[in-house]
């Protein structure tokens, strides 16, 4: 089982939340792959059980290189049912589109016919963080991270 993680940031803000997501992730035994999206193919998608895609803010939407990727992705529109996706963003603000971000994401992966779990706790559709994550913010991370690869087992495992 293995979940793929892509993400753009050009402080720092959303790799650090990347890196968080992949401890949850590696602590359920689920191989995880990091890559940044200036390095990652969209011929990956195919040989994962589970998508993540984290981006920053801007305008309230992911960045252009994370929608190029999205919009690359059609290649293997139909082949995707079933995996497991999911979605984090940093913004610079409070009420500054890290939701809106979130949810833009998350409606490319269901486009896919992805499967997506949300979250009764904080941060329902996905984890958010302002500037820098901080202790709190990294723990949303890491326990979206154990959420998705959970569903990964459940589901392909």
């Amino acid at each position: 089982m293995k979940i793929l993680i892509v993400y753009d940031s050009r402080s720092g803000n959303t790799e650090a939340m990347a890196h968080a997501v992949a401890k949850g992730v590696e602590s359920e035994g689920v191989e995880v792959v990091i890559e940044k999206v200036d390095e990652v193919s969209v011929d990956e998608l195919p040989g994962v059980d589970g998508v993540i895609l984290g981006s920053p803010t801007y305008y309230g939407l992911p960045s252009a290189k994370i929608k190029e990727f999205i919009d690359a992705s059609v290649k293997y529109h139909g082949k995707l049912d079933g995996k497991v996706g999911g979605a984090f963003a940093s913004a610079g603000g409070t009420h500054t589109g890290a939701e809106t971000t979130i949810l833009a994401l998350t409606e490319a992966l269901l486009i896919h016919g992805m499967v997506i779990q949300g979250t009764s706790g904080l941060n329902h559709y996905g984890a958010a963080s302002v500037g820098a994550p901080n202790e709190e913010e990294s723990e949303t991370c890491r326990k979206m991270g154990v959420r998705l690869a959970s569903l990964v087992k459940k589901l392909h495992g």
